[in-house]
């Protein structure tokens, strides 16, 4: 914790070198926020209902008179899930947009990348749109997670499938990049604590699109349940085509960045209906509407976007959205990096959104940490256990 608070003071000190000088990305009426997102590849269907649905949020603050009379400036850049041009993304927001915090930047390897530029300046990054644990490890005091990291998550529900849902043989399918890789140990480790085996292993690259021949490889290895790490439209071609192979029988485990509402309904319309399991830090929408908070906010989001249903990307960009400001709120109109960190270290309240308790600590930079197992069942994403 010591280190901690010795980092954010020189953060702080290198930004304020001139002693009066404003705070980066804040003026008298505005703060500017960035965001690098994937807008146009792989993992699209996250970013681009998380900025929208951030963005309304924002819209909602700014027309109550924004956070201590300042308006909030969302500024979005699209990676279209490459490394390079995330760094580029980064480059502009840091450096010319001069932004105060990013926010929601998707990715675990372009965050990563994006590091090396934000660490030196401790721009504050706030619930990035990936669940790697180096999103807080190492610790550093700039570094906020939203949920559960996906090791956490899918070691948790390898554990569970073992236990309860009769799986014997993991087997994986990956892109082998540090999101692959990170759910790759949790699912071995899950295995490992479980008693079980792990066998076949494929690797995959982001543009693939036929898994015929590494569902062969599975169906040889004998895996009677494989964990996924893989983009959104490729984890709901892999499980069609392993149904259309007859490989019925086996069990798809799939990490946060697959429990999406979008699978679920993919793969329904695939004549998918269950088999799908998922470990994520926060719970779906459909089963919570009753809820007040729920069905209002999504109420409010079909009618200002006309769509039909916000889905798991709008619901995790209004979460990080409102982590940020709950941030700014409690930080006071003496807005700086170091105390809007020590503000965030201070938050604890009901992510009503997500369904999840929201407690950080100068020894806790990660929102949430309960994990969430949730099925496929019939088009929609089934609750099966928390695990706290």
């Amino acid at each position: 914790m010591k280190m901690w608070k010795a980092l954010a003071a020189a953060a702080a000190l290198a930004v304020a070198s001139g002693g009066a000088q404003a705070e980066s990305g804040v003026s008298e009426d505005e703060i500017k926020i960035g965001g690098a997102h994937d807008l146009s590849g792989i993992f699209a269907p996250f970013s681009v209902p998380a900025v929208k649905a951030a963005q309304l949020y924002f819209d909602e603050v700014n027309e109550a008179g924004g956070v201590h009379g300042r308006k909030i400036t969302y500024i979005v850049e699209d990676h279209g899930y490459q490394v390079p041009k995330a760094v580029q993304a980064a480059n502009k927001l840091v450096n010319r947009d001069q932004v105060f915090a990013m926010l929601l930047s998707l990715g675990t390897p372009h965050n990563l990348a994006m590091f090396k530029l934000m660490g030196p300046k401790g721009v504050p990054n706030i619930s990035p749109l990936t669940a790697a644990r180096q999103m807080v490890d190492p610790p550093a005091p700039w570094k906020f997670a939203g949920n559960a990291s996906y090791y956490d998550g899918v070691k948790a529900t390898t554990e569970y499938m073992a236990a309860e849902q009769g799986s014997s043989t993991f087997c994986l399918m990956f892109l082998p990049t540090d999101f692959g890789v990170e759910i790759q140990a949790g699912l071995k480790d899950g295995a490992v604590a479980a008693g079980k085996s792990y066998g076949v292993e494929t690797k995959h690259k982001p543009d693939e699109t036929d898994f015929s021949g590494a569902l062969g490889k599975i169906k040889e290895g004998g895996c009677d349940t494989v964990g996924l790490a893989l983009g959104v439209s490729q984890t709901i071609n892999v499980i069609a085509t392993a149904n259309k192979l007859g490989m019925s029988d086996v069990k798809f485990v799939l990490s946060s960045a697959g429990f999406h509402t979008v699978v679920a309904k993919g793969l329904a319309a695939q004549g998918v209906m269950g088999g799908v399991y998922a470990g994520a830090g926060w719970q779906d929408l459909e089963a919570r509407l009753a809820e007040p908070a729920v069905g209002g906010w999504v109420k409010a989001y079909t009618e200002a976007t006309g769509e039909k249903f916000p889905g798991t990307g709008a619901l995790l960009g209004r979460s990080g959205a409102e982590l940020l400001v709950r941030g700014l709120e409690a930080a006071g109109p003496d807005l700086t990096r170091e105390g809007f960190i020590a503000a965030m270290e201070g938050l604890s309240f009901q992510d009503e959104i997500s369904g999840y308790p929201v407690a950080l600590s100068a020894d806790n930079h990660v929102a949430g940490r309960s994990v969430f197992v949730s099925a496929v069942e019939n088009g929609s994403w089934k609750l099966l256990k928390t695990l706290d």
